[in-house]
């Protein structure tokens, strides 16, 4: 779930209402980094009038604690998807650009606030948990009422900034509880309302054990391909990519059923 809310402290409603938050071109990049445990990064343009919040749902394996999540700093990586989208472009066009190939109890303590990169974020390790969120990241537990799927997930907070933006990487890692599976959260919740349908503008990247070699497009229904890029990557950010092994593209484009996305890990 991508889902926002105005951080300023009026009434609900008004949060949800009044102050419009669009999106576009969403990335995300998702792999097994380790025995049971996912790293994320999510990127995507986005243009608020005010301060917000952004939700991530997380399928954190039960019993995980409140240090389930580990968040990573890409603030030095502001350019990471476009990076990675490089690597499915022909070399020629590349070249072309890049000038060479591109490669609820106030006594219960308050939750942790990290300083990630340009962000501020929380870990909620349930939803009855929101209530002890600070006060700049509360939310109304309608939103997560609209969206019973979650009523025993985690969630990642993120502050952002307004203006019309291109957000640098958000990323973590999380013990999932489906290591068979690779998360990618998808849905959208943008007015406080969830709605069956929605329009989708995003590219999914991951890598997996079954990729070791290019190259290969494998066409997987009339709506989505998995794509291996033209060229391997050669950074790690932080720790997330794996250099030199082929990276893999999903593109959801148009009105579909809005859900969130699994996929083989």
């Amino acid at each position: 779930m991508c889902c926002f809310s105005i951080t300023t402290p009026v009434g609900w409603f008004a949060r949800l209402f009044a102050v419009p938050v669009r999106v576009s071109a969403t990335n995300i990049f998702a792999r097994m980094v380790a025995d049971g445990r996912q790293a994320l990064a999510y990127g995507m343009n986005l243009s608020a009038r005010a301060p917000i919040a952004l939700v991530l749902p997380l399928p954190v394996a039960p019993g995980s604690g409140e240090d389930a999540v580990r968040f990573v700093d890409l603030a030095a990586e502001p350019r990471m998807f476009a990076e990675l989208r490089e690597l499915f472009e022909p070399p020629r066009m590349a070249a072309r650009k890049t000038g060479g190939l591109a490669l609820p109890s106030v006594s219960r303590p308050r939750l942790i606030v990290h300083a990630v990169g340009s962000f501020v974020a929380s870990y909620v390790p349930t939803v009855a948990d929101f209530d002890r969120l600070d006060p700049q990241f509360r939310l109304p537990r309608v939103l997560f009422d609209a969206v019973p799927r979650y009523a025993d997930h985690g969630f990642a907070v993120f502050q952002l900034a307004p203006g019309k933006v291109t957000v640098h990487p958000m990323a973590l890692s999380f013990p999932t509880r489906d290591p068979a599976r690779l998360f990618f959260p998808t849905v959208h919740v943008h007015d406080g309302r969830f709605h069956a349908t929605a329009r989708f503008d995003h590219a999914l990247y991951f890598q997996t054990p079954r990729h070791r070699e290019r190259p290969t497009t494998i066409t997987l229904g009339a709506l989505d391909r998995d794509v291996v890029g033209w060229m391997m990557p050669h950074k790690d950010y932080a720790g997330l990519v794996v250099p030199q092994q082929p990276l893999v593209r999903r593109t959801l484009h148009g009105r579909r059923a809005n859900d969130d996305t699994w996929l083989p890990a």
